[in-house]
C-alpha cells in the first residue's frame, strides 16, 4: 500500500444543497463523475454490484442482473470493505497488454461501453476504524469524458507510428480535490488504469528508454451522491439506473450524442486518421471461482 495523502482542501457538491426534485430533472449525461459510498451503491444497485460473502462481484453476461447494464470495475482483484479485506470478482484489470489491432480494437470499445467504476478508500479521521470506501464514477457517455479518453488515445497512436506505447489515464487529482481537509486518500495508485500496446517492431527505441509513456489527467465536476435521506435515495437510485442503463445496439442516436468527437470508424483511428465511435462489446473479465450466493445482511455505513 502507497503512503497515504492527504487531501488538498477545496469546495465539492454536496446533495445537501440539491433538492430530489432538482436532482431527479437533470439527465445523467451532466454527471462527469461522481462519489458514493459503496454499501450505498450495492443496496441501491444490487443488479450492478454485488456482496457475496467476502466477495464483491460484478454479475457477469450470462447472469439475470446484467442485464440492466451496471459499470466497468476496475480493480487489481482484491478491495478493503471499509477496512474489511475481499476478493473482486468480474472486473477489469488496470493494467493489461495489447499485442494486436483486434486486441486494441476491443479494449477500446469495452471501457467505453459502460461508466467505470473505481474504489476508493479514505480515512476520515486517525483512527483506522473510521476507513470508508468510495465508489468512484466516472461518466463516460459524457462528452467531456469521453472526448478526454478518446483524444488520449487517438494522439498517442499517432505520434508512435508503429512503435510499442503505454498509457495511462489517472484521476487522483479529481479524487483529491472531492474530499475535505483532513481525509487521507489511501489507495490513490488504484484511481487509474493503463494499457501497453507492444507492437512488433525489430527496433523499439523510445519504448526500451521509456520515453513512449503516456499520462492522462482526467479531469471533470465531481458530484456528491452520499446521503441518508430516503427521499433523495430513491431519487439516486433512479438517477443510478439511467446512468448504467444498457445501450440499445450498435451505433444509435443516443451512442452518437453522447460520443460527440467520433466521425469514422476504430479502423480509420488506429491507422492515424480519425476517432472511433464507440459501441457494445463483451467486457474484457476477470472471472474468480467463488460462491454465488447473495449476503442478505449488509453492514450499516455512514456516510461522511
Amino acid at each position: 500500500m502507497a503512503a497515504a495523502t492527504v487531501c488538498a482542501p477545496a469546495a465539492r457538491p454536496s446533495l445537501t444543497s440539491i433538492s430530489s426534485g432538482e436532482l431527479r430533472s437533470l439527465w445523467t449525461c451532466d454527471c462527469e463523475l461522481a462519489v458514493l459510498p459503496v454499501v450505498q451503491l450495492l443496496r441501491l444497485l444490487p443488479c450492478a454490484l454485488q456482496l457475496r460473502g467476502d466477495l464483491v462481484a460484478v454479475p457477469g453476461p450470462g447472469e439475470t442482473a446484467a442485464a440492466c447494464g451496471g459499470f466497468n470495475v476496475f480493480g487489481d482483484g482484491l478491495v478493503r470493505l471499509d477496512g474489511q479485506l475481499c476478493h473482486l470478482g468480474g472486473y477489469i484489470k488496470r493494467y493489461v497488454e495489447l499485442t494486436n489491432y483486434c486486441d486494441y480494437k476491443d479494449y477500446r470499445e469495452t471501457i467505453l461501453s459502460k461508466p467505470m467504476l473505481f474504489f476508493v478508500n479514505v480515512l476520515t479521521r486517525k483512527d483506522i476504524s473510521e476507513e470508508r470506501t468510495y465508489a468512484f464514477l466516472v461518466n463516460t457517455r459524457h462528452p467531456k469524458i469521453r472526448r478526454q479518453i478518446e483524444q488520449g488515445m487517438d494522439m498517442v497512436i499517432s505520434s508512435v507510428i508503429g512503435e510499442s506505447y503505454r498509457l495511462q489515464f489517472d484521476f487522483q487529482e479529481a479524487v483529491k480535490s472531492f474530499f475535505p481537509p483532513g481525509c487521507e486518500v489511501l489507495n490513490r495508485e488504484s484511481l487509474s488504469f493503463a494499457y501497453e500496446f507492444k507492437a512488433d517492431a525489430l527496433f523499439d527505441f523510445f519504448y526500451w528508454f521509456g520515453l513512449s509513456n503516456s499520462t492522462v489527467k482526467v479531469n471533470g465536476k465531481v458530484l456528491n451522491l452520499s446521503s441518508t435521506s430516503p427521499e433523495k435515495k430513491e431519487t439516486i437510485k433512479l438517477f443510478l439506473e439511467k446512468m448504467s442503463e444498457p445501450l440499445i445496439r450498435r451505433s444509435s442516436f443516443s451512442d452518437r450524442k453522447f460520443s460527440v468527437t467520433s466521425r469514422g470508424s476504430i479502423d480509420e483511428v488506429f491507422n492515424c486518421n480519425l476517432s472511433p465511435r464507440s459501441s457494445l462489446t463483451e467486457p474484457l473479465l476477470a472471472e474468480l471461482p467463488f460462491p454465488s450466493v447473495l449476503e442478505s445482511d449488509e453492514t450499516s455505513n455512514q456516510s461522511l
